[in-house]
């Protein structure tokens, strides 16, 4: 079975989107020079196979990456390139540019399971809803923390409050010239008891 890595943009302070649920606050950022292939980013995307987005993020991207130049924002190479999936039970059609990616109908928790079946790294980008049901769900592998040097007081953050402490292993860190600091952590999950049953 493959991995469900979540990747999360992430104030100072903690939050992955403001009070609204809006993400205005990436423009404070200095995301620093997006056109070299020779960055963190590029060389953790080298490793994924296929792309898990929820609806509202899917819409964000289907309108602005397919039109984006990969000479100026190396990223949208691989994002051109890899396997997309939405998870919805309400679009009717996924455009993304000139073609279609897959709609997975029957909600989070099977079409991760089917997708890590498929494919050994999987990336799931913001999608706050979808990735809460994957953290209740227990399908979350890694969890990969872009931390921007900015504070904005409150937000939503990046699991929901409700699944209680989750132990995690810091597994790599990077700093960059611009001060966004990434840590990549691994869940740690309990092993179930002798004769439990699901």
């Amino acid at each position: 079975m493959g991995e469900i890595t979540i990747e999360q943009i992430v104030s100072v302070d903690g939050y992955a989107a403001d009070r609204g649920g809006g993400i205005g606050f990436f423009d404070d950022v200095d995301f620093g020079d997006q056109a070299s292939a020779d960055t963190e980013q590029m060389r953790w995307l080298g490793g994924v196979e296929a792309i898990l987005l929820g609806r509202r993020t899917y819409e964000m991207f289907a309108d602005y990456w397919p039109h984006a130049d990969p000479r100026v924002d190396a990223v949208a190479g691989p994002i051109s390139r890899l396997p997309k999936y939405v998870v919805s039970r309400t679009l009717e059609r996924a455009p993304w540019g000139e073609g279609e990616i897959e709609i997975l109908r029957e909600g989070p928790e099977r079409a991760a399971r089917a997708l890590t079946a498929q494919y050994g790294s999987v990336a799931v980008w913001g999608s706050l809803e979808l990735t809460d049901a994957l953290f209740r769900a227990g399908l979350v592998d890694v969890l990969r923390l872009r931390i921007v040097p900015v504070l904005i007081g409150a937000g939503r953050t990046v699991a929901p409050p409700e699944i209680g402490g989750i132990p995690l292993e810091l597994i790599a860190g990077h700093r960059d010239a611009n001060g966004i600091v990434t840590d990549e952590y691994r869940v740690r999950r309990s092993p179930r008891p002798a004769g439990a049953t699901t």
